[in-house]
């Protein structure tokens, strides 16, 4: 596996519920490093730009507004085949067919509300990371 840098995104219910220090536990547990991170109140726009692959969906205007509901933590992680070991980290979006031990699994209150975001691939953990981070100082050379 290669060094890769992945997008997540822990969501306003995630937030609310102050679980914020231990999901960074299961990322660096799990040999995550955290690189960059912030957290944000997101407006409308910057939630339907970022989501604008689901617009054309049903559920695209209730997932604008739960991403707008309240503060999210933003970040990149980096480490040995980071996006598929985050994913793996969150679980399946249906916390209900979520793996036990999850994040989803454990933390989310449903597939709307499920806690956590991740990038799905390299060229969109690119995309999205350029986002929420502008510059390419955190998302381009690694860092050794």
């Amino acid at each position: 596996m290669s060094l890769e840098r992945t997008l997540s995104i822990i969501k306003p219910d995630g937030v609310r519920r102050n679980l914020i220090g231990k999901i960074f536990t299961r990322f660096e547990e799990s040999g995550l490093k955290v690189i960059a991170t912030r957290m944000a109140h997101l407006s409308r726009a910057e939630a339907e730009g970022f989501y604008a692959v689901h617009s054309h969906r049903p559920f695209f205007n209730d997932l604008v507004s739960y991403m707008t509901s309240g503060p999210v933590v933003i970040s990149i992680l980096e480490g040995e085949g980071a996006i598929l070991r985050h994913r793996e980290l969150m679980g399946a979006t249906d916390p209900k067919k979520a793996a036990p031990g999850t994040i989803r699994a454990d933390f989310a209150e449903s597939i709307e509300a499920n806690t956590v975001h991740g990038s799905d691939a390299p060229e969109t953990a690119a995309f999205e990371a350029s986002w929420f981070f502008r510059g390419t100082e955190t998302f381009g050379a690694k860092q050794g």
